[in-house]
């Protein structure tokens, strides 16, 4: 697949003062092409259509319509017209992160950002489908990976997002286990804890920020990119795996490539 020249970028906010600055910063970027900035929700669909974005960055609180109705009704559209969506919110609420990735968006940042990284996300986004279609290819070989890095790269192909915190106390449960095995059977009275106490938070909410993180992974639809890698069969869509099961899979694969 050829590399796209430019990345075509559409708008969705109804805070004007947020559309000028996105306007002026992305303006600036000669990998981003600005296609279309709308602030009314019932016209962004249209807008989608009209112009074709690669990448659609988009508030949920809009007039008309809504981020998670839009996001809704663009699961009916076919594919190759789908672009990839950023959800760029003042809501924070666990539930509506979850929400958001289950409809379909690809990265869910919370108000206030940093402009760099969106800019990176919609980097990484755009160029999503050229490294999965690339995956048909045979894989490099991780010799000169380091254990965080193929603990990343694992989780980035599986589709957890960086940005929620179940992503990190994955990597975290991963290392953990890799270091001493053991843990894995000590889930509750050590690893959790160990987890919690390094992240400033509770066992539980470690508990449930990893289903989640595990929950956003299965809705995604990555298993089949993760089990080529693998060259066999890791993850079955209808068998989701415990956090146990998970950290302790994952730990086990990095660990035989270590050891390859």
């Amino acid at each position: 697949m050829e590399r796209m020249e430019k990345i075509r970028v559409m708008l969705a906010d109804d805070n004007q003062s947020i559309l000028r600055l996105l306007t002026d910063f992305f303006s600036r970027k000669p990998e981003i092409e600005l296609v279309a900035a709308v602030s009314d929700g019932a016209a962004i669909l249209n807008a989608v259509r009209a112009n074709a974005p690669d990448v659609l960055v988009m508030d949920v609180i809009m007039p008309r319509k809504d981020g998670f109705m839009v996001l809704e009704e663009m699961r009916g559209m076919d594919d190759a017209l789908r672009p990839k969506v950023i959800v760029l919110t003042g809501l924070s609420r666990d539930d509506f992160i979850m929400r958001a990735i289950r409809l379909g968006a690809s990265y869910y940042m919370v108000k206030p950002f940093d402009m760099h990284a969106l800019y990176s996300r919609i980097l990484e986004v755009a160029r999503e489908d050229t490294q999965i279609a690339s995956s048909e290819e045979p894989e490099p070989q991780p010799g000169g990976e380091s254990v965080e890095e193929q603990i990343t790269n694992l989780f980035l192909t599986l589709g957890i997002p960086a940005h929620i915190k179940g992503y990190q106390y994955l990597r975290e449960g991963v290392r953990m286990v890799l270091e001493n095995h053991e843990v894995i059977n000590r889930i509750t009275k050590e690893l959790y804890p160990g987890i919690a106490r390094k992240f400033g938070t509770s066992a539980s909410k470690v508990e449930r920020a990893m289903r989640h993180a595990i929950e956003v992974a299965w809705t995604r639809g990555r298993l089949d990119t993760v089990n080529q890698m693998y060259g066999y069969k890791v993850f079955a869509k209808d068998d989701k795996p415990t956090n146990g099961e998970f950290i302790a899979l994952v730990a086990d694969k990095v660990g035989m490539r270590l050891s390859a």
